[in-house]
């Protein structure tokens, strides 16, 4: 098959980027040197602006303590974030107990009044539990209550400690069903199980797929597109079998890949009509709450 020869992508339209992550821990930094990132604010803030990207959706990671007697909300570990950072809470099972469950609720209860607090994230696969576990539940009843969605970790995961059955797209189908009235995110298109995600988001009209972490690192899109064309080919066939490009919102996975490189991925992959819909239009429906901090034209 002749390989395409790809121009590079000035992309000047104005993103939300729905899927980061700012953590100072070890997996993060070392994750942002292979990608010549830093984890700092002013670093984050100068690539946004390169990019063209106004908000960034920051997935929770800190702030465990198992110790304390409850499971905290896992944040982006600053107590004030700049206007160009929101976040989902993360929910850490390892630390939630029968007993102090209430309490756990009520600290993410008062974290969800924070306009800052966009939808909350589950870590399945690193958290040994079927997203449709009763643990969730009161999680789920929460979101509901609140009108946040909730981002589920599908498909490969970054250690072996991992158990990818909790992580398997096909297991959100049935906590879309259970919970019809929460919008659920899988993270990653359920990567490689890329087809029965297109099916869990076909189905359920409450199912979305975000596009991050579909690349890691540095590299040239022109070597990407042609030395992985079957994987990409096989991207764009699920998504034209979905046929809905509203069920698709761009993420990067930042800081694991470089944003001017995943940027111009995914801006080939997706169709130019519907390059407004996954790079800004659907984030803004989904993530309802982030019109609110949206800057103002």
């Amino acid at each position: 098959m002749r390989h395409l020869i790809y121009k590079e992508v000035n992309v000047r339209m104005k993103i939300i980027d729905s899927h980061i992550h700012f953590s100072n821990s070890e997996h993060f930094v070392n994750a942002a040197k292979n990608s010549e990132h830093i984890v700092t604010l002013e670093h984050l803030e100068m690539i946004f602006q390169q990019s063209n990207i106004v908000l960034g959706i920051g997935m929770g990671v800190d702030g465990k303590d198992p110790a304390g007697g409850i499971s905290k909300p896992l944040t982006l570990g600053k107590e004030g974030l700049p206007p160009f950072l929101v976040q989902c809470l993360g929910i850490d099972t390892a630390a939630i107990r029968k007993e102090t469950l209430n309490d756990t609720l009520d600290a993410f209860e008062r974290m969800l009044n924070e306009k800052t607090t966009v939808g909350l994230k589950v870590y399945a696969g690193y958290q040994h539990f079927y997203v449709n576990d009763e643990i969730y539940h009161p999680f789920y009843e929460m979101a509901e209550a609140h009108d946040v969605p909730v981002v589920i970790h599908t498909g490969d995961t970054a250690n072996s400690k991992a158990l990818l059955k909790y992580a398997h797209p096909l297991t959100v189908d049935e906590v879309a069903v259970n919970f019809p009235r929460v919008r659920f995110v899988m993270a990653h298109y359920g990567n490689p199980w890329i087809a029965d995600a297109t099916e869990v988001a076909r189905k359920n009209e409450n199912v979305y797929v975000d596009l991050s972490g579909l690349a890691e690192g540095i590299f040239n899109v022109n070597w990407f597109m042609q030395h992985y064309e079957d994987y990409v080919n096989h991207m764009r066939m699920w998504m034209t079998y979905l046929g809905n490009y509203e069920k698709f919102i761009y993420g990067s996975d930042w800081p694991l890949v470089s944003m001017k490189a995943y940027i111009s991925l995914i801006w080939r992959i997706i169709p130019v009509e519907y390059h407004e819909l996954v790079f800004w239009k659907n984030a803004e429906s989904v993530f309802s709450r982030i019109k609110e901090v949206l800057p103002k034209e």
